[in-house]
């Protein structure tokens, strides 16, 4: 019995809520029966029927225009539904050959922070790192950088890096198909925490954190306080931009955000003095202190060559 009452009552709200959409309808249909009705049985004077008649045609004509006016809003709102979709669609810029280079310049040149996600760092060490000091330096601005990079205490992770990086490199011009292995990758890692320490001993206003992940990424971040570029290590393939007043901007930065939560923190405030050209012996007593010991199989020739990618590292896809 409840049940068919609601359902009455729901007939009756209906019924209600269409008469109102068409009020102006019914009035006019029910006029205009009533005057032909009264006509027919000759109950009403000519001037009468008329001036019936004109009041019958206004109706229709207001019934008209309040259905155009409720198409037109229906086309706005329809309108307004796609200007939004195809805004959503735009919120990422394809960015091919020098294209890349001149946004990575912008970002570089106006931010006063920069987050890294990547697999060993070696662009971020040859450019951005010391592009971005170098701008907060002659601006007189901090510098806050977050580092997230491959870890190189994880053979597993570091294995697995060199080995999507080596399936790929036959496609390169810039990197020979042999250079990528779990030592390099090790190496580059070391090298760009050895970097990260050796900076921030030198710029006051630098606060720089690095973490260590243990998965491997197929893709680079770079996130400014402009925009975000998304790119990889093929520099012939379509890059990535998203500006920072897009949703998706905001969508990377909480994603960034967690993957440096699940990875390893250094305490980069544990870390030895490092002279301008760091010693073999530094090295090692740095990373000790960071409690991410060198690989005993390092020799010093190795330790060497991590302390000058650090310093001297080139841009890997300079042609």
């Amino acid at each position: 019995m409840a049940g068919r009452t609601a359902q009455t009552r729901r007939g009756i709200e209906e019924g209600v809520a269409w008469t109102l959409r068409n009020l102006d309808s019914i009035v006019a249909l029910g006029a205009a029966l009533v005057i032909g009705l009264l006509d027919v049985f000759d109950n009403l004077p000519d001037h009468v029927t008329s001036g019936a008649t004109l009041l019958v045609l206004a109706a229709l004509v207001f019934g008209t225009l309040t259905e155009r006016r409720r198409r037109v809003a229906d086309i706005r709102l329809a309108t307004s539904g796609t200007r939004h979709a195809l805004e959503d669609l735009t919120m990422v810029r394809s960015l091919t050959g020098a294209e890349l280079e001149q946004a990575l310049d912008h970002a570089r040149r106006n931010t006063d922070r920069w987050v890294f996600k990547g697999g060993t760092g070696t662009y971020l060490r040859a450019v951005t790192l010391p592009v971005c000091i170098r701008e907060a330096q002659l601006q007189r601005r901090s510098l806050t950088v977050k580092i997230d990079i491959v870890n190189p205490a994880d053979e597993q992770a570091c294995a697995a890096y060199a080995r999507f990086r080596q399936t790929f490199a036959h496609r390169l011009d810039v990197v020979p198909p042999d250079s990528w292995s779990a030592d390099r990758t090790r190496k580059e890692s070391f090298a760009t925490v050895l970097a990260a320490c050796w900076h921030r001993q030198r710029l006051d206003t630098l606060e720089i954190d690095v973490h260590l992940s243990s998965v491997v990424p197929t893709l680079r971040f770079d996130l400014s306080a402009s925009c975000l570029i998304i790119t990889q290590d093929d520099p012939r393939r379509v890059n990535l931009l998203v500006e920072r007043d897009r949703p998706l901007y905001d969508y990377y930065v909480t994603e960034l955000h967690q993957s440096r939560e699940q990875a390893v923190t250094l305490d980069l405030r544990r870390t030895v003095p490092l002279s301008e050209e760091p010693t073999v012996d530094e090295a090692y007593r740095l990373f000790e202190e960071l409690g991410l010991p060198l690989p005993t199989s390092f020799t010093d020739r190795d330790v060497s060559e991590v302390i000058d990618k650090a310093l001297r590292a080139e841009n890997p896809y300079r042609r």
